[in-house]
């Protein structure tokens, strides 16, 4: 139980005392009246925040970055908190299946939603029975998986300036894949591609994995992908990778430069992880997941798994991640038209 819930209490009980002096109720049936009042008050506070087994839904398979992000915070939070935490997959659709579920649950703090870019993307492409940016609490941006642009080791691109210098001698020849169509990576480079003004054949795949093969076995130009997803081949030395999508170089690849140092300002296109609840969930409710939370991703031991995963932790909560979703959803919006992009 927390203060609110103590002063929330006692106002209650010295307002039910008032109330009972001047009242024209027996004094048996002002005692019956003020017990019942003060249960349904109180106990819908420590319902609200602590009583019932929290759910988080995954709107994606498990096993992906998601699912792995909220196992380990639903496992820490348990651990740390005494409360019960599980995950739900709610696969399909593009994410939009598990995030109808989380829109329609009670705005009471025991169901939460993982969100990604698809989040916002999907608003520009289908019509949904949500609004991502009104059906939803922000909570927290909890971490960001960078995205490399990548080639084959033996590819003659040493960087990216190299490749779009080919692009514009060759135009329609080179070829770039990721998983997709209308997916975040995908959306990205379309942003890339109009702001070098080149023309690069967009490839889409069922999957990052397919993607990387097809460039293991040379039969694509480049790859966008996350970085879990190349990390390793690009230690081994058989991807190289030429340019990071993130805002700033990232530490587990400090030579690898950022889009935006070869020339394209303010060019960002991490993939990002948040924890949202339902709209009209009580701010304290949402105050208190909060600290969870940003306590879980703290935590040494989870920074160390996280890191593993190619997920790193940012914590930015409340109000600021409910603009930076805002921003997600504008920038998503305007690259989706300029390039016409569709969903399929």
């Amino acid at each position: 139980m927390n203060r609110n819930f103590f002063r929330r209490c006692v106002g209650l009980m010295a307002m039910l005392g008032k109330r009972r002096a001047v009242s024209a109720l027996t004094p048996l049936m002002t005692m019956a009246a003020a017990i019942v009042l003060l249960a349904i008050a109180c106990n819908h506070t420590v319902r609200a925040q602590t009583a019932r087994t929290i759910r988080i839904i995954v709107p994606s398979t498990a096993g992906g970055g998601a699912d792995t992000l909220a196992r380990l915070l639903a496992d820490q939070i348990s651990r740390a908190q005494g409360q019960t935490l599980v995950v739900e997959n709610r696969p399909g659709a593009s994410n939009t299946i598990g995030t109808e579920v989380a829109s329609r649950a009670a705005p009471d703090g025991n169901t939460l939603l993982i969100t990604t870019p698809e989040f916002v993307i999907n608003a520009h492409l289908r019509k949904l029975s949500y609004d991502p940016l009104s059906s939803f609490e922000p909570i927290c941006y909890l971490v960001r998986s960078p995205q490399l642009i990548v080639v084959n080791s033996a590819s003659p691109y040493r960087t990216l300036t190299d490749l779009l210098n080919s692009a514009r001698a060759k135009p329609g020849e080179l070829t770039l894949a990721s998983a997709g169509p209308a997916s975040s990576p995908h959306i990205a480079f379309e942003t890339l591609k109009r702001a070098a003004g080149v023309n690069i054949n967009y490839i889409p795949y069922q999957g990052s994995t397919p993607a990387v093969n097809a460039l293991l076995g040379e039969h694509l130009t480049s790859v966008m992908a996350s970085y879990p997803n190349v990390a390793e081949l690009v230690q081994t030395g058989k991807l190289r990778a030429i340019a990071t999508a993130s805002s700033a170089r990232i530490d587990p690849m400090p030579d690898v430069p950022t889009v935006a140092e070869s020339g394209f300002k303010d060019f960002e296109a991490d993939i990002w992880f948040g924890v949202v609840a339902p709209a009209k969930t009580p701010n304290e409710t949402i105050a208190q997941l909060t600290g969870w939370f940003v306590a879980a991703i703290e935590v040494p031991e989870i920074k160390t798994k996280l890191a593993a995963q190619g997920l790193f932790p940012v914590g930015t909560c409340g109000a600021a991640f409910g603009a930076f979703t805002r921003k997600q959803y504008d920038d998503y919006g305007r690259a989706i038209r300029e390039a016409n992009i569709k969903a399929q």
